[in-house]
C-alpha cells in the first residue's frame, strides 16, 4: 500500500478491528478484515442509519480501499470531523452525564437490531456543541443471546464511578480519570465514597457489590464459569435500564464560588461592561477568526459573542461550576458553535496514555485562530507568580492573534489579589506588559474601557 503522507493517529491501536489515520490532515479509519462480518451487518441492519438520524453515531463514507495502511484492510471509511476533541476529565458533571446517557441509549438501540456495544469508554464520546455523540464506529458487535454485556465493567469505570464521586463526594475527582485513563477502579471508587451511598440499592450494586466481585473473582480460577451464567436479552436490558435509572439520580448542583459571579457588582460599571463586550466584539470583526479559545471564560458571556460571529468557540474555565452553568446554557439555547470545557491553565491536560501519546495535551490541540484572555493575565502573573515573558510565551504557542486585557494594579480586583500577600510584582506594570508581549506578538490596537484603567489589545502573532 502508498503510505505516502499517511499517518497512524497515536490513539488509535488498541482495537484490532481497525484504527484511524491521516492523510493530508484529513481522518480516515481503516476497517481491517476481522471485523468484516460486524461492519456489513451494522450497515445493512439499518443500525447505522437509525442513530445517523438520531444524532447519535458520528456519519461516514466509505473512500476507495487504496488509502489503506495495510493488507489486512477490508474498508476505508471518512468520518465526520470533530471540530474539537475534548477528553472526560475536561468536562463538566453534566457533559459526563449526557455522555454516559447516550451510550446507553446506544446500546439499546443496538439490541433492536442485534447488536451491542463491546466498548463503553467515555472517550468514544464527542461534544458538538451541546450534543454528544458516539465517535467509534468498530466498537458494534453482532449480539450473542446469553452472553453477559462484555462492556459492563467499563461503563461502571468510566461513567458511573466518576459521576458518583462527583456528585456524593467533590465535583473536583473527575481528575482522577486524567491518572486512570481506563477509568476509575471500583476499588478505589467504593472506598472514596460515603458510608450513605450504601444505602443507594444501584451504587450499592454497580459499584461496592461489583467492585467485591472483582476482587473475588481474582482470586478464583472459575471466572469463566460465572460469565457463561444465562444472560438473556430481558437481563440485559434490564441491567441497561437499570444502569440508565442510577445515572438519571445523580445530580450536582453548582454553588457559589469565588468565580461564578465574577461580572456581578464592582468588577466593572454596566456602561464599562457594555463598552468592553463593544471593543471585543470589534476587534473579532477586524480578524475574522474561524477558531476561538477563550481562557477564563466564566460563564462564557464572551465565548458567545465569538460564537454569534460564527468562530467555533471553545470556553474554557478552571471552575467547575462555571462550566457546568456555561454547559448548561449550550443546552437550553441548543448552542453548536461553543464547547464549554473545564481547565487549569497553570496545569493543563497533559499527554497521557502510553508513549503519553494516546490523548493530545491542550497545547497539541493548538493553534488556534485567536485566544480571548480577558480578566486573565492578573491572575496568572499575581496568584501564581508567572512573568509576563512566560505568559505571551505560552500563548504564542497556541495561537495566531491575541485578545487579551490588562488591569492595572490600582483596579479592585488586582488589590484584592494582593490584599492577603505582599506585593512583591515590582515588574507588574503596563509598559512591562506591553515591552515582554512586544517580543512575541504585535499590537495591532488598543483600547481603554470607559469608566477603568482596564485596557484591551489585539495583538497578532509574529
Amino acid at each position: 500500500m502508498n503510505n505516502k503522507k499517511k499517518n497512524k493517529a497515536s490513539s488509535s491501536f488498541r482495537d484490532p478491528s481497525g484504527f484511524l489515520f491521516y492523510k493530508n490532515n484529513e481522518i480516515y479509519r481503516q476497517v481491517n478484515i476481522i471485523y468484516k462480518e460486524n461492519y456489513d451487518y451494522l450497515m445493512k441492519s439499518g443500525l447505522y442509519k437509525k442513530l445517523i438520524k438520531k444524532n447519535l453515531l458520528i456519519s461516514h463514507e466509505e473512500e476507495n480501499i487504496k488509502l489503506a495502511l495495510s493488507d489486512d484492510a477490508y474498508k476505508v471509511i471518512k468520518p465526520q470531523q470533530i471540530p474539537f476533541v475534548s477528553y472526560p476529565y475536561e468536562w463538566c458533571f453534566s457533559q459526563l452525564k449526557a455522555a454516559a446517557l447516550v451510550t446507553l441509549e446506544i446500546q439499546k438501540i443496538a439490541l433492536k437490531f442485534g447488536m451491542s456495544l463491546k466498548d463503553a469508554s467515555a472517550y468514544n464520546i464527542q461534544f458538538l456543541g451541546y450534543r454528544p455523540i458516539f465517535i467509534d464506529t468498530l466498537s458494534f458487535e453482532k449480539y450473542i443471546e446469553g452472553r453477559p454485556w462484555i462492556a459492563y465493567k467499563q461503563f461502571c469505570q468510566h461513567f458511573l464511578a466518576p459521576l458518583a464521586l462527583m456528585a456524593h463526594r467533590d465535583v473536583r475527582l473527575n481528575q482522577l480519570l486524567r491518572i486512570h485513563i481506563d477509568g476509575i477502579p471500583l476499588d478505589l471508587a467504593s472506598k472514596l465514597l460515603p458510608r450513605r451511598t450504601w444505602y443507594k440499592m444501584s451504587l450499592l450494586l454497580h459499584i461496592h457489590l461489583h467492585a467485591k466481585s472483582q476482587k473475588h473473582f481474582a482470586k478464583k480460577t472459575n471466572e469463566k464459569d460465572f460469565i457463561r451464567k444465562k444472560f438473556t436479552p430481558h437481563s440485559f436490558l434490564a441491567l441497561i435500564d437499570n444502569l440508565e435509572s442510577s445515572i438519571k439520580k445523580l445530580e450536582w448542583k453548582p454553588g457559589d464560588t469565588e468565580w461564578k459571579n465574577y461580572y456581578e457588582g464592582d468588577s466593572y460599571e454596566l456602561g464599562s461592561f457594555k463598552h468592553k463586550q463593544k471593543t471585543v466584539s470589534g476587534f473579532l470583526d477586524e480578524i475574522q477568526p474561524r477558531t476561538v479559545w477563550d481562557l477564563g471564560a466564566n460563564t462564557g458571556i464572551f465565548s458567545r459573542i465569538a460564537k454569534n460571529k460564527r468562530a467555533l468557540t471553545v470556553s474554557f474555565d478552571v471552575d467547575p461550576a462555571c462550566v457546568e452553568i456555561n454547559y448548561r446554557l449550550t443546552l437550553k439555547n441548543k448552542e453548536i458553535n461553543i464547547l464549554p470545557l473545564l481547565i487549569d491553565l497553570t496545569n493543563p491536560s497533559p499527554g497521557i496514555g502510553w508513549e503519553n501519546n494516546e490523548r493530545n495535551s491542550f497545547i497539541k490541540r493548538g493553534p488556534v485562530d485567536t485566544i480571548l484572555a480577558l480578566a486573565l493575565i492578573h491572575h496568572l502573573a499575581i496568584s501564581n507568580n508567572l512573568p509576563f515573558d512566560k505568559i505571551a510565551k505560552f500563548l504564542r504557542k497556541i495561537c495566531n492573534s491575541l485578545i487579551i486585557e490588562f488591569i492595572p494594579k490600582s483596579d479592585i480586583k488586582v488589590k484584592r489579589l494582593l490584599s492577603m500577600r505582599e506585593d512583591i510584582f515590582s515588574e507588574y506594570t503596563q509598559r512591562n506588559f506591553e515591552e515582554k508581549f512586544d517580543k512575541y506578538f504585535k499590537i495591532k490596537a488598543s483600547a481603554k474601557i470607559k469608566n477603568s484603567e482596564r485596557i484591551l489589545y489585539l495583538m497578532i502573532r509574529k
